[in-house]
């Protein structure tokens, strides 16, 4: 349904552009939705347009006065949202346009969006304010599963990545309830990166419907990357392409194998207790532990081990962490970020793609066959650059 407006004036003759005797006509604003129509779907969007003139200005908002990104076509004659709406909202529509006979004529209209049956909510890592290392991801986790392909390119297409350097990069889904972005190659250092979720509004399935926007903010550290040998029982640390550090280490035993790939820092503890029965192995060993940086979600760490200091640098021993000495090990803590590259080689055991944040795991022809959209995205330049048409 739309609604009409149109200016109440008398109308005269001119000898303007299209010759003597000809009528200059009044604008006419027409709105979609119309004034009073009740439960739209979020994604329906809102359009507002003018004939016979222009539109010089236009805003949605809700009842708290926020209001909703849109733009304006190059003619001047529509405006459209540019996301989704938030659901069960209230919003107002005020516009003006300047007619071909010069008069102004202000137009106003409000409708309500539907009351999902089911709520998609979300959470976003990582934290908002954190700087990073180069192979962090940006991982988008959902309350609720998203299974249809339509549904997962609806959740993609409202997801927004700025950068102070734009690169290429692409989102790509690890599960039904994970999608994560990554860029082609490494973050740069210095990068700063928002990424805002508009996922208000967004149909997921059927009755799930997104309620509630997210965004973040985050910065890139200095490229740490770090590799580690399992046959030459050694971590190679490099910062900027440096080496800081060569540090003895032992890996996995046989039967215990060490995961082999390109992982992640994920994060850090300064002191746990590693027990078997997480990996299911119950009372195989429970051993206190310090300066642990994980790996992988099963259970793989990079710490300190002074029971191993015998056999770091000769031989592994290890249960599949990376085991080094206390005070390489709390050095390695100190140093490293979330978000830092850890690379082992050598072993006969390969790293499982979400094991973790593993976006590295996969090629880049890989990872972009787990997009919706199946193509990158060209992310927008500037953390506090203007929402794009």
């Amino acid at each position: 349904m739309t609604l009409v407006v149109a200016a109440v004036m008398a109308v005269g003759c001119s000898s303007g552009p299209g010759g003597l005797g000809e009528k200059r006509k009044p604008a006419v604003l027409t709105f979609t939705p119309a004034n009073g129509t009740q439960k739209v779907a979020p994604d329906t969007g809102t359009i507002v347009k003018v004939t016979d003139g222009k539109l010089t200005q236009v805003t949605v908002a809700d009842a708290k006065g926020r209001k909703a990104a849109g733009s304006l076509a190059a003619d001047g004659r529509s405006w459209r949202t540019r996301w989704t709406l938030a659901p069960a909202t209230t919003y107002t529509i005020d516009a003006r346009a300047t007619g071909e006979d010069g008069k102004q004529v202000a137009g106003k209209a409000s409708f309500s969006t539907l009351t999902p049956a089911r709520r998609l909510e979300s959470g976003m890592s990582p934290l908002d304010g954190e700087k990073v290392g180069v192979g962090m991801p940006v991982q988008l986790l959902l309350s609720q599963p998203v299974t249809d392909k339509d549904a997962r390119a609806a959740v993609e297409r409202s997801l927004e990545v700025k950068m102070s350097q734009p690169v290429e990069g692409a989102w790509s889904w690890v599960s039904d309830r994970e999608v994560q972005f990554r860029p082609r190659e490494y973050w740069a250092t210095g990068q700063r990166v928002e990424v805002i979720a508009h996922l208000a509004g967004v149909k997921a399935g059927d009755g799930l419907w997104g309620v509630k926007d997210r965004s973040l903010q985050f910065t890139v550290g200095e490229r740490h990357i770090t590799k580690v040998d399992a046959k030459k029982h050694e971590a190679t640390v490099t910062e900027g392409g440096k080496t800081v550090r060569t540090i003895p280490v032992s890996l996995g035993k046989p039967g215990d194998d060490s995961y082999s790939g390109i992982m992640i820092a994920q994060e850090k503890n300064p002191a746990m207790v590693m027990d078997s029965a997480t990996t299911g192995n119950p009372g195989e060993y429970r051993t206190p532990t310090k300066w642990n940086v994980r790996m992988t979600y099963s259970g793989t760490f990079f710490h300190s081990a002074p029971w191993s200091t015998g056999a770091q640098g000769n031989s592994n021993v290890s249960h599949g962490c990376v085991n080094a000495s206390p005070e390489n090990a709390r050095w390695f803590y100190d140093f490293t970020r979330r978000g830092d590259i850890i690379e082992v080689t050598g072993t006969t055991r390969k790293l499982r793609f979400g094991n973790g944040p593993t976006p590295w795991a996969k090629s880049w022809d890989e990872w972009l066959k787990g997009s919706a959209l199946g193509k990158p995205v060209n992310a927008g330049a500037g953390a506090a650059s203007a929402t794009p048409s």
